[in-house]
């Protein structure tokens, strides 16, 4: 028996005997015996296991923020320690997802702010209150889009996250949603002419990233007009949309991406939380959940989540996704932070994001470093490495770095090719000891 089933061997054996079973093995004998058997060893004082914890704990490499220079959808920024105190606090914490919405006034208040702010970063008319993370978001508004117009061909940009686009794919199995590439021209921007080439009447989106992948800023203006009646989705940075014109002001007609930048730290990939904005013609064929402002029966302010397009809540059939909840926890976190940081802070970490990024670009250009595109960039570029760049990047981080990505991670059509990013967190003086060690490393 295992000693944590608080059940008498009677107990046990009147249960094994209603469901056909003569013993505890036999019921799971269809678990294999590597994962039944996994020695665990006997308990131990808490002294002792406090001793060993550490001792693992001291195991781990830990890499200073401004010795990050790795980027590629999961950003290093500071966060204001009151952000924290402020969601740990247990009215948050313990909340969840508002299952029921009229006894969770306060999360709902702050999830309609968090929808409020990020229809101002993107410059659209209505947000849902998050979704699970980027990638799952950019899934979702393709296919609102095939549920927008029928249409079945996506053109999606090469520049656009490799995950992202395959996040979507999977997303689309069951869809018949054909996706084509769209290549980048030598400034690393989405080439227009060839997108313009592939639009026919099976056309249903053009989804393009900004900043995209490669860190160059797409001029949205001109995929607009390229792009003509089909559904325009960009995936955007968020603190970029700080110092960028916004998308809605080119004409976006989805906005998504990930909120990790706005007060979220790292955390070895997750969790982070995806933010949705689009049209207000569009709010009914929009996945996820919505929270409204009304008035109650005595005339006072009141929150509720409106138009619930999920299948918990409606028929299957007439489900926009079936996306079960949101990130509540993670978008009040970015809400907490907007908020604390306001327009201004944002734009100044865009701003000194922006300026050490160019300075690294500048340095290592100045060390024989050739960078990959001519267009412009905000806190992300690439650049050309040797071959045997990975060794090197290991070497890196055994130093302490996070050092430019290898894009041959991401796709072996990259190889030779480093994607470097730098924010606020980042010094002249922690740029400078990269370089360093990269010269020593490559002689």
């Amino acid at each position: 028996m295992f000693p944590y089933i608080p059940h008498t061997e009677q107990e046990v054996q009147e249960m094994l005997k209603v469901i056909g079973f003569e013993s505890i093995e036999d019921l799971y004998r269809d678990v294999p015996m590597t994962v039944r058997r996994l020695n665990l060893p006997k308990g131990l004082d808490e002294f002792t296991v406090a001793r060993m914890v550490k001792e693992l704990s001291e195991k781990n490499v830990v890499v200073e923020k401004e010795k990050v220079f790795a980027g590629a959808g999961i950003y290093v920024h500071h966060i204001p320690y009151v952000v924290k105190s402020i969601v740990s606090r247990p009215e948050f914490v313990t909340a969840y997802t508002p299952y029921q919405a009229e006894v969770s006034q306060g999360t709902l208040q702050a999830l309609f702010e968090y929808q409020t702010m990020i229809c101002e970063l993107t410059g659209m008319e209505v947000a849902n209150s998050s979704m699970y993370d980027g990638a799952s978001a950019l899934a979702e508004a393709v296919l609102m889009a095939h549920r927008i117009n029928g249409r079945t061909k996506v053109l999606m940009s090469e520049a656009v996250h490799p995950e992202y686009v395959q996040t979507c794919k999977t997303y689309a199995r069951g869809f018949d949603l054909q996706f084509v590439s769209i290549a980048v021209d030598e400034n690393g921007s989405t080439d227009l002419k060839l997108l313009a080439n592939f639009i026919d009447a099976e056309s249903c989106a053009v989804v393009v990233q900004q900043p995209n992948f490669f860190g160059i800023i797409e001029d949205l203006r001109r995929v607009r007009e390229v792009a003509k009646d089909l559904v325009l989705i960009v995936v955007a940075e968020p603190i970029s949309l700080s110092l960028l014109e916004p998308p809605g002001s080119f004409g976006a007609d989805i906005v998504v991406g990930d909120g990790q930048p706005l007060g979220i730290p790292p955390n070895f990939g997750g969790p982070t939380v995806g933010f949705f904005a689009t049209l207000e013609k569009y709010v009914r064929k929009m996945p996820g959940r919505i929270i409204g402002q009304t008035k109650d029966a005595e005339g006072k302010t009141g929150y509720v989540m409106i138009l619930q397009t999920r299948e918990q809540h409606i028929r299957r059939g007439k489900a926009t996704s079936n996306i079960c909840t949101n990130h509540a926890l993670m978008a009040l976190t970015n809400a907490v932070y907007m908020s604390l940081m306001g327009p201004e802070g944002l734009r100044e970490i865009a701003e000194r994001s922006y300026a050490n990024a160019h300075y690294l670009a500048q340095r290592l250009e100045e060390k024989g470093f050739k960078l990959k595109f001519k267009g412009p960039f905000f806190n992300e570029f690439v650049f050309v490495v040797p071959e045997d760049y990975e060794r090197l990047w290991r070497d890196l981080f055994n130093e302490g770095f996070l050092a430019p990505l290898p894009l041959a991670w991401f796709d072996e059509r990259y190889r030779g090719l480093a994607l470097a990013c730098a924010t606020e967190v980042n010094t002249k003086e922690s740029i400078e000891r990269l370089l360093d060690a990269m010269e020593r490393g490559l002689k």
